[in-house]
C-alpha cells in the first residue's frame, strides 16, 4: 500500500521565521491530520536533534493519537550522525530515514561513501528502517545508483523526487528510468520553467500538483508504489509571494490541492 504523507517542506514558509508565528511541530501534526493525512516527514529539522527522549516520546503519544506514521529526513552519512537518527527513529517508531551523501561540510569521494555506508548499514538492517539517499542535482543519479548497486540489502533505498536533478541537466525520466528499482520513498511536487524579465534566463519553481512538467503517470507506472508500498511525501517549491500572510495562504491551498490531486490518482487506480 502507498500512502499519502506531507514533509516539513510542504510547511516550509509556515514555519520560517518569515511567518508571523512559525509553526511549531505539534501544530504541524494537527494540520496533517485535518487534511486526514497519515504520514509526515520530519525533513531536515535539525532542531529535532537536540530534542530528549521525553519529548520525542510526546510527539510520538501526539501522533498516535492523530493516527499519524511518522518519517524522519536529514543529510549526510556521518556515522555518529545516522545513528542519533536511529536512536530518534526507534523513539519515534520510524521505519524510513531520508538523507544525502553530501552536507555543506563534507563532500565524501565515492570510496568514503561507500565506506560510511557500509558502517552504519547493519545497524539499518538489524532495526528493520529503510535508509534512503536522495535524488538531487550535486550527485548524478547514475553516480548515485553505482553507489546503492554496491549493496544489495532492501534496507538501502533511493529516496526520489525527480525535480531536484534539473539543475544538474538531468532530465526528470532518466532519473526515474535509472533509479526505479531501488526506490523506498517518493517526494511529490511539481515544477515549472518561466522566463525572467527581459527574457534573461529562466526559473525553476514550484506549480500545483498536476500543473507543471512532472509526469506523474510515468512515474507511478515506473516506481509502482502500491505494490511496494512506497509512501508519497509532498513537498512544494513555493517561491516568495508578496507578503508572509500572501504566501503561507498559498501555500496551505497547495497543499490541499496537492493532496486532493493524489487522492484522485489513487481512486483512480
Amino acid at each position: 500500500m502507498s500512502r499519502i504523507g506531507l514533509s516539513t517542506y510542504a510547511f516550509f514558509w509556515r514555519l520560517s521565521d518569515r511567518a508571523p508565528q512559525p509553526l511549531t511541530l505539534a501544530q504541524m501534526l494537527q494540520q496533517t491530520a485535518d487534511l486526514d493525512v497519515p504520514v509526515f516527514q520530519i525533513c531536515d529539522y535539525p532542531a529535532i536533534e537536540s530534542w530528549s527522549d521525553a519529548q520525542l516520546r510526546e510527539l510520538k503519544q501526539q501522533a498516535d493519537a492523530l493516527g499519524i506514521t511518522l518519517e524522519l529526513g536529514t543529510r549526510g552519512l556521518a556515522t555518529a550522525h545516522l545513528q542519533r537518527y536511529l536512536h530518534m527513529a526507534a523513539l519515534l517508531e520510524t521505519k524510513v530515514i531520508r538523507s544525502m551523501c553530501f552536507t555543506a561540510t563534507h563532500r565524501p569521494s565515492p570510496a568514503e561513501a561507500q565506506q560510511l555506508i557500509a558502517e552504519v548499514l547493519p545497524a539499518f538492517e538489524r532495526q528493520q528502517v529503510k535508509l534512503c539517499l536522495e535524488t538531487y542535482e550535486q550527485l548524478s543519479s547514475t553516480d548515485l545508483m553505482a553507489l546503492i548497486d554496491l549493496f544489495p540489502s532492501p534496507w538501502l533505498a533511493i529516496c526520489l523526487d525527480p525535480a531536484n536533478c534539473v539543475a544538474g541537466l538531468e532530465l526528470p525520466q532518466q532519473v526515474i528510468a535509472n533509479t526505479a528499482a531501488r526506490v523506498g520513498n517518493l517526494h511529490i511536487k511539481d515544477f515549472a520553467f518561466s522566463r525572467r524579465d527581459g527574457w534573461v534566463g529562466f526559473t525553476l519553481a514550484g506549480v500545483p500538483l498536476g500543473e507543471g512538467l512532472l509526469d506523474y503517470d510515468a512515474l507511478i507506472a515506473s516506481v509502482r508504489p502500491a505494490e511496494k508500498g512506497i509512501n508519497q511525501i509532498i513537498e512544494h517549491w513555493l517561491p516568495w509571494q508578496e507578503s508572509a500572510e500572501r504566501t503561507c495562504q498559498l501555500e496551505a491551498q497547495w497543499t490541499q490541492r496537492c493532496v486532493e490531486f493524489l487522492r484522485r490518482k489513487q481512486d483512480q487506480e
